[in-house]
């Protein structure tokens, strides 16, 4: 059925667990939790000029999820746990919801170096069950954690750097202008950690929420360029798409900030005619 949930495309952006941080890196040390952040981050910047902490000392504080069915049209966009945006009920709501919609095929952008390595951790920390995401009966290749099941996971990132044989420089923000959408908009990622800090937890799951929007435009392109749709059908989604954002627009302030950076793809095959 087209109208079956068939994708998911998600985001997730997390935050430092400082506790977890001042216990191990500064063993010893009379030191609060958000010092020892503080500290561990200027470390990081003077040595790998990012203040971003490694995936293994966080936790979620924002996962989006689009739902896409077979015929590739969005169906709805939701943030997990809102308004409370809990790490651990997140989490399980991702992958509880996974399994809901029979296992359909995960699409992020880096999320196989990134927001999946992040989810199955934090599902480590807070005693979940996954037996259907990692199986480890059968062919290798068909298990659903293998870098090149692109029936369980397709990574934009990989798809489009021949897994990982280029840089892709400019990361989904560029994939996202090349298309005309607004891509990285008043929020950057290294801004989410100190708006966690201020309390701005519904501005970071927006900024999830336009990151899953940039996602999908990408999503629909690259099966143009599969041949698995057509490029006047993929033109078409999009005016679908963005008259639905249109309609909920005055529901969620993060869809009139994406129309009010909307940009068109410059059709060159149009310019042409």
């Amino acid at each position: 059925m087209s109208s079956a949930v068939r994708y998911l495309v998600f985001d997730v952006e997390p935050a430092a667990d400082a506790a977890l941080v001042a216990k191990l890196r500064y063993a010893g040390e009379s030191i609060e939790p958000a010092e020892a952040l503080r500290r561990y981050r200027v470390e990081l910047m003077e040595k790998h000029q990012t203040d971003f902490v490694p995936y293994t000392f966080q936790t979620p504080v924002a996962i989006a999820v689009g739902k896409v069915a077979g015929d590739m049209r969005l169906q709805d966009v939701v943030v997990l746990d809102e308004p409370q945006f809990r790490a651990h009920v997140m989490t399980d709501h991702f992958w509880r919801g996974w399994e809901a919609y029979r296992r359909p095929t995960l699409v992020s952008f880096n999320g196989r170096g990134f927001d999946l390595p992040l989810l199955e951790l934090a599902a480590f920390r807070f005693g979940l069950s996954l037996p259907g995401w990692f199986q480890t009966s059968g062919k290798s290749f068909e298990q659903p954690r293998s870098r090149y099941n692109m029936q369980a996971h397709i990574d934009l990132c990989e798809l489009l750097t021949n897994f990982g044989a280029t840089r892709f420089t400019g990361g989904l923000n560029l994939a996202a202008n090349v298309l005309g959408k607004p891509g990285k908009m008043d929020v950057q990622g290294d801004m989410v950690q100190d708006m966690v800090d201020a309390g701005k937890l519904a501005e970071v799951n927006d900024y999830c929420r336009c990151d899953v929007l940039d996602t999908y435009f990408v999503f629909l392109r690259t099966r143009v360029m599969l041949g698995q749709l057509a490029l006047d059908t993929e033109q078409q989604i999009i005016a679908e798409t963005k008259a639905w954002l249109e309609r909920k627009a005055d529901e969620v302030t993060a869809y009139r900030q994406y129309l009010d950076r909307w940009g068109d793809w410059p059709n060159p095959w149009a310019a042409s005619e």
